[in-house]
């Protein structure tokens, strides 16, 4: 276990990615304000949607978070030039932490494994070479890293690849309809539209999706097959990136390539200066025990959090309970209408509830078919009346279709959801049980 674990190998895929992730993670933080993000996320809104329990991060809500994301951008060029590392590093997870659960409703797993690299990277000796902690003081600079370094990131990257290719086995995605559903809204894009809305087309997306999850890791560790496994990954994100446009994500998966390559063709291609390392040295330091502890811990809940959903009642794809921190990536099209009612306990009078004005665009996309966003809202419509000097309760007639399907009533509109606790890890009563077939299309007549 120690010779697996502890022996010292070339560290140069990990510092050219701390460079390559700390420029990403820059980007993300400046383009956020650059696009417009920020504004419609963390500032316009009157209140977001944080993750249950984070309540208190409400306060960091507002047009202060234009300053956050500027200070998170210093950090993460901090990240990039190795300057100050560790600080700049813990110092950018903790702030990226922060922006994702303080909001759901711009949710995508892509924010989720970011934050899950930052402080895995914030554990790594990833200065050590080519950064300028290590030019400052040369007493840390050192060409090699114990191997458990790289494994974590490696194990960490294969678990969320083999999780979005088995999401993926289930009826739409496999009779490509899903794909065909997020074709649909690219007809306008210049020269591949058309191309996109292709029956056969739809096929290679949704089969080529399945098996690049499911194969890439191993492709890149066999040495046979990793420039093979390289082009097409090449190939795929770059096609994700201009069809989906998805931000950072692509980029940095692109990026993961330099966990496989040997520290030869690194060196060769990137860094001709650097020293090679070839001693081999099995260094157990004295934490090993706390190290191993943390990091089984860790990998422990990323296999047992995905697979939550399958202790829920009903479907995941309907409920939604278990989704999230799951890696189930472009799986489905959901749409939903709601109306919300509330009732004065004093005197019985109840009242259409005009919700949208308390909303941004994308927390009222969210709301109608998410049912922990439901159950939140009903709370902060209650809290908002209670300042009124008004006990009410809240009830909620919604319904949702799935991939193109036909709508269904989703929610029991005579439950006062704002009168309900939530349980993140139990099913909650008041969701309507699926229909049967309720995420097939409506036969055309």
């Amino acid at each position: 276990m120690d010779k697996f674990l502890f022996k010292q190998i070339d560290n140069i895929g990990l510092v050219l990615f701390r460079a390559i992730f700390g420029f990403l993670i820059t980007i993300e933080a400046f383009g956020a304000i650059a696009t417009g993000w920020v504004k419609h996320t963390l500032v316009e809104p009157s209140f977001t949607f944080n993750f249950i329990g984070f309540e208190f991060l409400q306060q960091l809500q507002g047009p202060g978070m234009y300053y956050y994301f500027v200070i998170m951008g210093v950090f993460g060029i901090g990240v990039m030039l190795g300057f100050k590392y560790r600080f700049s590093m813990v110092a950018y997870a903790l702030m990226w932490t922060g922006v994702y659960l303080m909001q759901k409703s711009s949710y995508n797993n892509h924010y989720y494994l970011m934050m899950l690299l930052c402080w895995i990277m914030a554990l790594l000796p990833a200065n050590r070479w080519f950064s300028v902690d290590a030019r400052l003081n040369p007493e840390i600079k050192s060409p090699s890293m114990p191997r458990w370094a790289l494994l974590v990131l490696i194990l960490q990257v294969w678990i969320v690849y083999t999780y979005a290719s088995v999401a993926k086995l289930y009826p739409d995605w496999l009779d490509a309809s899903m794909a065909a559903l997020l074709m649909e809204g690219k007809k306008h894009y210049w020269l591949i539209g058309d191309l996109l809305q292709q029956n056969w087309a739809h096929w290679v997306i949704a089969y080529t999706g399945i098996f690049f999850d499911l194969l890439i890791v191993p492709l890149m560790l066999w040495r046979r097959t990793r420039l093979l496994g390289f082009v097409i990954s090449v190939f795929f994100h770059l096609f994700n990136s201009i069809v989906f446009q998805i931000g950072i994500f692509p980029y940095m998966s692109i990026a993961f390539a330099l966990f496989f390559f040997s520290p030869e063709i690194l060196q060769k291609r990137f860094l001709p200066k650097k020293k090679l390392y070839t001693g081999n040295a099995i260094i157990v330091p004295n934490y090993k025990g706390a190290l191993i502890a943390v990091f089984g811990i860790y990998f422990a809940f990323q296999i047992g959090l995905p697979l939550r959903h399958w202790f829920f009642k009903d479907d995941v794809l309907w409920t939604e309970e278990g989704h999230r921190l799951s890696w189930r990536m472009m799986l489905r099209s959901k749409s939903g209408s709601l109306t919300v009612w509330v009732k004065n306990k004093a005197d019985g009078e109840r009242e259409r509830y005009n919700y949208s004005e308390l909303l941004g665009a994308k927390q009222q996309g969210s709301v109608t078919t998410k049912p922990d966003i439901m159950w939140q809202l009903a709370q902060e419509i209650k809290e908002i009346e209670a300042k009124k000097g008004r006990d009410v309760a809240v009830y909620m007639e919604s319904s949702v279709r799935v991939n193109g399907g036909k709508f269904h009533p989703f929610t029991d509109p005579t439950v006062d959801l704002a009168a309900q606790e939530w349980h993140p890890f139990k099913h909650s009563e008041w969701i309507l049980p699926s229909p049967k077939d309720y995420s097939k299309k409506p036969v055309k007549e």
